[in-house]
């Protein structure tokens, strides 16, 4: 993010920040019409792990945390990190394709 910031300045930092905040805000959208508990609980809980990482990584780089090597998701190779945000977005994915089956079928 540091490296997007420095050579995209300010609109290209909101603009990261903007779609990010997209993505946390489809995540509890989908979370919000399931009709079953469980897959509310996943999809709030994988937004609210999204929405933890961009946290911690942009209060690192403005020096509000202490650094502890959080990766932004999707623009920091990360490894583990990237492989467990992308099973949580497929996960978030299947629900989201599970609510419009059932909206489908009423």
């Amino acid at each position: 993010f540091t490296v997007l910031a420095e050579e995209f300045g300010l609109v290209g930092s909101l603009g990261v920040l903007g779609l990010t905040w997209y993505v946390i805000a489809q995540c509890y959208r989908f979370a919000r019409q399931s009709p079953y508990s469980f897959n509310r609980l996943v999809c709030g809980g994988i937004a609210m792990t999204f929405f933890s990482y961009i946290l911690v990584n942009v209060g690192m780089i403005t020096g509000i945390f202490p650094v502890v090597g959080v990766p932004y998701p999707l623009l920091s190779y990360g490894g583990t990190s990237m492989l467990t945000m992308m099973i949580g977005f497929g996960l978030v994915a299947g629900i989201a394709r599970d609510n419009q089956r059932q909206r489908g079928r009423w």
